[in-house]
């Protein structure tokens, strides 16, 4: 697909002017201005650093890249976090972003999807990650996104969150020449790996947990893992809902006639990847409900066993308090309170009483 040839306007030089390039991609993210991360042009798969991102497009499309009648590919890649609406409304005119999905990119909250807007495609995934709240707080599951424009000649990546970051994934794709002289595809595929890559750690750290919790539902001390099971059953539905709407954009990405053969390759195996995980985050429901079933009937039996034992000893108490109050009666009339021996034989009745009722329960297990 040959480049389109478009000068930069107004609004290129407005925006990215007096913005230089910020040092780090961590300095960037604490003391910046601006929402673009980085930015490069890439020539036959290596980079040429530029001073502005006004510098990189007018270096790709200015036709400068022209070496007598052979046409070198290259395209530019602009990275951007959490961007305003007015950052991402101006870089829209340089590279010819339909209002809509503009619109979903700065509002973000949308679900996986891959849609086309004439020659741009405008791809939608969600990242997660497995943080701890507070220093004894238990992990849970946040999710971010990332939205990725590819177009003939650029790539604009839109960042919202805290997870996803992209900063690795350049520098891995930079060390090979080769896969980025694909072009833009070769970065969505970087990219949607990346993705797929932070579903695995985070399924795999949400196993340990799953595992912790059926030890100690299962084990002979008596715990409360109520609370955190339902915890971990929501964990599960923020990651079915990542994970699990991911699998057509991807198919759909593979049979896009932008994508090399070579990058289709590539794409199906982080489709397999895909279809992994989402089998292994929907195999925890099915895992979860039997332990959460489980710990209610152990808790049930645990219950009805104190209530066992309470009822026994109610029993066993019972006797004494019986002859106890028969003998406390005013009645003038009682004989055997008469007899010299009356008092050691009540006495040995009540022992004989609540014996026999002990070793009863004893025999049935209630004590």
């Amino acid at each position: 697909m040959a480049m389109t040839r478009v000068r930069p306007g107004r609004a290129t030089r407005s925006l990215f002017k007096s913005r230089g390039r910020p040092h780090s991609v961590s300095h960037a993210a604490r003391h910046r201005d601006t929402a673009v991360i980085d930015w490069a042009a890439y020539i036959d798969g290596h980079r040429v650093c530029t001073g502005t991102v006004a510098d990189a497009v007018r270096l790709i499309r200015d036709g400068r890249l022209t070496s007598g009648e052979q046409e070198s590919a290259g395209f530019v890649w602009v990275g951007l976090h959490e961007p305003s609406a007015t950052e991402l409304t101006e870089l829209a005119e340089v590279f010819g972003l339909h209002p809509l999905a503009v619109e979903d990119a700065i509002h973000a909250h949308q679900r996986p999807k891959l849609e086309r807007y004439d020659d741009v495609n405008f791809f939608v995934m969600k990242t997660v990650g497995y943080v701890r709240k507070g220093p004894d707080g238990p992990e849970v599951v946040e999710t971010g996104e990332i939205m990725v424009f590819c177009g003939p000649d650029f790539v604009v990546t839109v960042r919202h969150g805290a997870h996803g970051e992209l900063g690795s994934v350049r520098e891995r794709l930079e060390r090979d020449p080769g896969r980025l002289a694909l072009g833009p595809a070769a970065v969505v595929h970087a990219i949607t790996d990346r993705v797929v890559d932070g579903y695995v750690n985070v399924a795999d750290a949400v196993q340990e947990d799953i595992d912790e919790v059926e030890e100690a539902v299962f084990s002979p001390e008596r715990t409360d893992e109520s609370r955190r099971i339902y915890r971990l059953k929501r964990e599960v539905i923020q990651l079915k809902r990542a994970v699990g709407p991911l699998a057509g954009p991807l198919r759909n990405l593979g049979a896009r006639r932008f994508v090399p053969a070579e990058i289709k390759e590539y794409l199906r195996d982080v489709e397999d990847h895909l279809t992994r995980v989402r089998e292994q985050v929907e195999s925890y429901d099915e895992l979860l409900n039997p332990i959460l079933q489980a710990h209610m009937t152990q808790v049930t039996v645990a219950d009805n066993r104190d209530m066992r034992k309470i009822s026994a000893w109610g029993a066993i108490f019972m006797v004494p308090t019986a002859i106890a109050g028969i003998y406390g009666m005013n009645f003038d009339f009682m004989p055997e309170t008469e007899w010299r021996f009356g008092y050691p034989m009540i006495l040995g009745v009540i022992g004989l009483a609540c014996l026999s009722l002990y070793r009863g329960f004893r025999r049935n297990g209630w004590l």
